[in-house]
Formats: structure tokens, sequence, C-alpha cells
């Protein structure tokens, strides 16, 4: 197609030159005539014909110093002669004129005849005999240069857009690719590249990077100096309380920038509505215009703050005057905090529902546990401040306070199921029902075992079974029990786990201060390390079973005090003191005799020498018994 498009273009610039030809011969007719009157005949016969030849080298030299010195491969100015949709015809002084396809002036649509271009010498004649011209090639080798100057005088050049690129455009910079950044397109945001795609623009070149051949301009930057200046203008002639018209430029998450015909202010989102607003698309869209009230603007910074709710009167000035602490209204929850909850009920005007007014219960709770956003929620009004613009709700109010008549409901004694809400190392936190709290003290868990923490015990959202030992209505509280569901078992334990009495019992937990016994009914006893030697020296080990004896019963303290080694020391202790009674009973046995038998002496006689030693074979086998 190329080709066919070339020779047609050939052909169209051979008609006209042949047209040219035609009014040729004619013009030479008329002055062939004219020169044939005045052409000395006699020399030409007499064959002297040296002073004509003189004149047609001068002839020759003149028409040579018409016509320009040129040399291929030479980059040369020329002047646009004639042009078509497809060929531009360009003079350079030369025998003949040059082509050049016109998708080479691809970039400058305003082209047009006695235009200069620069051109690339290609081929003074080519086989047709045409001179070869490119006007691309020219660009290209003077690119470079031209590029550098444009940046180093801060010129504004020309760009063809040839395409869309990741980031922006490519630019055609004097035959050179520069990158066009969707940012220094303009000085709104872009939103559609693609409409820019074909168009020769006007630009500043802004970086160039020699080492990689890299071009980066900017059409922004031609705008912004006009800008600046329109932008004082502007600011000179703002005022504070001022109303003017803009259009919605960008929208972000914080707030609307505003088109004010040249400069650019800025509505924060707080300042789009008296109401609360979750993102600014909810109140404006892009390119809508609207009227905008000035509320600050800084001359050095060049920021203008910008309010949109102001144009009305505020919602809390339009309240209806009547209302007033007690009533009760309507609302929809807008905002939620661990602290409490936002209820809008009207445009504009909130109340804040505290956490605590939600709910008679005393225990900690969040405010997500009773309301979410979106909420459709009746409450009381509590306080009402229209000076300050405040405003506190209550939807507890709305219930009857269960307090009331809680010496009627839970009487001292009576029995309920409660759920566990929470520890602590001192006690166990319940609620009967929503607002009626109570403490169930540790030591109040069980009446046989140690509960070290309530976790042992129970756990948290499990039901357990109360009774009510004391009411105190005016902090509201309520002292529960759970072991006193049960009779007191130590009133039995006194007379089953007496002083002295043994049992057997179980280590089941040892450590540095002593061990404790499981003893028998599900009661626990106590053994200090020196209570746990057994008879042949060893300690007593974790898991054992052993006989304990009972060396304290304390029924207050409920505390029983065991002892394993007391029980073979009682035994030997035992063994000890009784035979230290009878050698103590023999002795006393011998004196006796001893005095029975001097007082015998005295009235013995031959006679009664037989009796005597009878009486001392007695007394000896008396003393042996106690040895054996």
């Amino acid at each position: 197609m190329a080709e066919l498009e070339e020779n047609g273009q050939n052909q169209e610039v051979q008609s006209e030159i042949k047209e040219e030809q035609k009014v040729q011969p004619a013009a030479e007719k008329v002055a062939t005539e004219s020169a044939d009157d005045n052409f000395d005949w006699d020399s030409f016969e007499a064959d002297d014909m040296s002073l004509e030849g003189a004149k047609k080298e001068d002839l020759e030299k003149l028409y040579d110093e018409t016509l320009s010195t040129i040399s291929e491969k030479e980059v040369i100015d020329g002047t646009v002669i004639a042009m078509n949709k497809r060929e531009v015809v360009i003079n350079i002084g030369f025998k003949s004129d040059g082509i050049v396809s016109r998708n080479e002036f691809r970039y400058n649509p305003d082209l047009k005849v006695g235009d200069q271009v620069e051109v690339y010498v290609e081929s003074q004649e080519d086989k047709k005999g045409q001179l070869v011209l490119s006007h691309k090639k020219a660009r290209a080798l003077r690119s470079w240069d031209r590029v550098n100057e444009a940046l180093e005088k801060d010129e504004v050049i020309k760009g063809y857009i040839k395409c869309r690129t990741k980031g922006g455009m490519i630019v055609d910079v004097f035959g050179i690719e520069a990158f066009l950044p969707g940012s220094q397109i303009d000085v709104k945001p872009i939103r559609d590249y693609d409409v820019f795609v074909g168009k020769t623009m006007e630009f500043k070149v802004v970086k160039i990077n020699p080492e990689f051949k890299n071009v980066v301009v900017s059409h922004k930057a031609l705008i912004e100096a006009e800008l600046e200046q329109q932008k004082k203008e502007i600011i000179s002639k703002l005022e504070k309380g001022q109303v003017l018209e803009g259009t919605v430029k960008n929208i972000t998450s914080y707030g609307v920038f505003i088109d004010l015909g040249g400069v650019d202010g800025l509505i924060h989102i707080t300042d789009l509505s008296w109401g609360r607003v979750s993102h600014p698309e909810e109140i404006v869209q892009l390119d809508q215009k609207l009227n905008v009230v000035i509320l600050d603007f800084d001359d050095e910074k060049k920021r203008i703050a910008l309010g949109l709710k102001q144009l009305t009167s505020h919602p809390w000035d339009s309240l209806n005057q009547e209302l007033k602490v007690g009533d009760i209204v309507k609302g929809k929850v807008v905002v939620m905090a661990d602290y409490g909850a936002f209820v809008e009920i009207a445009a504009g005007v909130e109340g804040l529902i505290h956490v605590s007014e939600m709910s008679w219960s005393q225990h900690l709770r969040s405010a997500q546990d009773f309301l979410k956003v979106g909420d459709e929620v009746e409450a009381t009004v509590l306080t009402l401040d229209r000076d300050e613009r405040k405003m506190s709700l209550g939807i507890k109010q709305l219930k009857p306070d269960p307090w009331d008549n809680i010496e009627e409901k839970y009487p001292m004694g009576s029995k309920h199921s409660a759920k566990v809400r929470n520890f602590t190392n001192f006690g166990v936190f319940v609620e009967i029902e929503e607002g009626i709290d109570g403490l169930i003290h540790i030591s109040d868990l069980s009446w046989t075992k140690k509960v070290k923490h309530p976790a042992e015990f129970t756990a948290i959202g499990e039901e357990i079974e109360v009774v009510v030992l004391e009411i105190d209505k005016e902090n509201r509280r309520l002292s529960l029990g759970h072991k006193q569901l049960e009779e007191n078992p130590w009133d039995v334990f006194e007379t089953i786990f007496t002083v002295d009495s043994i049992h057997e019992g179980t280590i089941v937990d040892i450590f540095d201060k002593g061990a404790v016994i499981a003893l028998p009914y599900g009661v626990e006893g106590f053994a200090t390390p020196r209570h746990l030697v057994k008879e042949d020296g060893s300690q007593a080990k974790a898991e054992e079973k052993l006989q304990f004896k009972v060396i304290e019963f304390n029924k207050g303290a409920k505390r029983i005090i065991l002892s394993h080694s007391r029980i073979f020391e009682d035994e030997k202790r035992s063994e000890e003191q009784t035979a230290k009674k009878e050698q103590v009973k023999a002795a006393e046995t011998t004196k006796k005799n001893v005095k029975k038998l001097k007082d015998n002496l005295e009235k013995t006689t031959l006679g009664d020498i037989s009796e005597l030693a009878a009486l001392k074979d007695q007394m000896e086998a008396d003393e042996k018994k106690p040895r054996e």
C-alpha cells in the first residue's frame, strides 16, 4: 500500500510538472523569436562566436549561483511550496524539489505553505531523477540538541501524543519518544487518558536523563504559571463568609476539593453536613456545581477552607423548644464507642447513651453488647443543654428499676439460680437477673474444700445455685452464698475427727510447708513435714496412704491438723512410760518388803530362820519379774 501511495504521489507531482512543461515551450518560442531578431547572423556565418560563447559561460555561472550547493547525508532547511493530504513538496534551492510524506508532519497539524522545515538529504537524485528528502531523519539528528536547548531556555515546544502507557502518555517530541506523566497532563485530575491520544499539544521539557535517553515533558507546567497569577488575584479578593459557586473537582475520604475558577478549596468532611457523614460521596458528586462559604484562607500557602453545611442554620437552633428532660425520643444509632452510643434524633442533633444508662446491671460491659450502628431506639432525655448543644439519653429508664422491690423479690435466705459473670481473687460475681448482681465470697463456696481461686470451683457463664445472705439496697449489692445450700458438715466432723483419733488418709499435695491429706467424708487435713516422717525415718510421698492422728481440730477455722509420725511416737512413749511405772512399782514393793524384814528381825527367833529364808527367796523372785 505504501508503494502504491508513493507511486500515486509521484504521478500527481509528475502531472503537475507536465503542466508546467506545457507552458514552458510557448515561453521558449517567444524568447527564441525575440532572440532571432537580435541574433548576429554575420558573425555566425563568419564563424566568429567567441563573444557569444563568453556570454554563455556567464549565463551558466549566473544560473549555478542561483542553485544551492547541497551534499547528501546533510540536514538543511527548506520551504514548503505545496502540500496535499499525502505529500508535502519542499524547495531547498536545488535544481529539483523534494517530496516528503505527510505522515512525517503528523505532530504538526498546523503545517502550511511557506513554513520553514528541516530536511535530511538522503539522495540528490534517485532512479527517477527525484530529490529524496526526509523530515523525520532530520528531526532525529537534531532532536537531542533541540531537547537540551528547550530545557535550558525553558522553551515551549510542540509534541504529538502517540499512545497511553503505564502512568501516563508517550509523546513524540522532535522525533524522540518522551514520557508525559499522568499528573503532568493537567492541573485537574484526569479520569480518561484516551481522549488525549492523537492530539498535538504544547509542552515544557522538565527532565532529561542522557544516560538512558529519557525525556520527561509536562503540559501542566505551562498552565501553572497562568493559574498562579489567577490564584493571587482570586485570593486577594477573598473574604471570610463570602459565598462562591464552585465545581466538585475531586473527592477523597477526608473531604471534597472545589474548583473556584482557577484556585482550589477544600470542604472537610465535617463541614459537609450537620449530620454524620461516613464518606463525602453521600453528599456530593464529581463535576457537581454548588455554593460554598469561605471559612478561612492562607495567603502564603494558598489554602482555602470551605464549608457547605454553614449555608444552612444549625439543627439545634430549630430543635423543638418544648423538648425537656424526661421526654422520650426516637433516634438512630450513628456511632458506637466502648463507652456508649451516639443517637441522632434529628439531622445534626445527637445524644449520647452512656453504657451505664443502657442497663440496670452494675458489672462492666461494652456498649456493643446492647446496640449497633443503624439500630432504631427509644430513649429518655436525661440532660439537655441547648447552649452547649449537648444531650444525654438513657434506655434503661424505660424499664422499672429491679432494686425498687428487691426485699420482696429476693428476701434474705431465699434460694435462686444465678449466672457466673466474673472472677476476683476474693470471690465470684454473679447475675441473678438483668440489673441484679451479687458476690459469692470465696469462703462461702464450699464447707469442706479449700478454694484458692474461684476458677477452681466454677467457670464464667455457668449457672450456680445461691442463697441470699445480705441485702445492701443503698449500694445495690447482694451478698450471696453457695455452701449455705447444705448444712454445715463441720458440726458432724467435730464428733468424728476428735483429737488423738486415728484415720486413714491419702497425701494429695506436698509443698514446702507441708502436705494436704484427703480424709473420709470429703474433708481435708494438713500435716507439716515433721509429721510426715515414717517409722523407718523416710519421708512420706504424694499419693501414699497412711494412718494419721488428729492433733488439732478447729471448727471455726475449718482446720484439721494431722500427724503420721505421732502415732508410733506416742506408742513408743506409752511403752516407755509403762515400763517406767512397773520399775517404780517394783522398787516400792522391794522397799516395803525390806522395811517389813527389818521390823521382823527384831522379833525373829531361831525357829523363824526357815521362814526368813523363804521370804528372801520370794523377794529375789519378785525382783527378777520386771527384768524379764
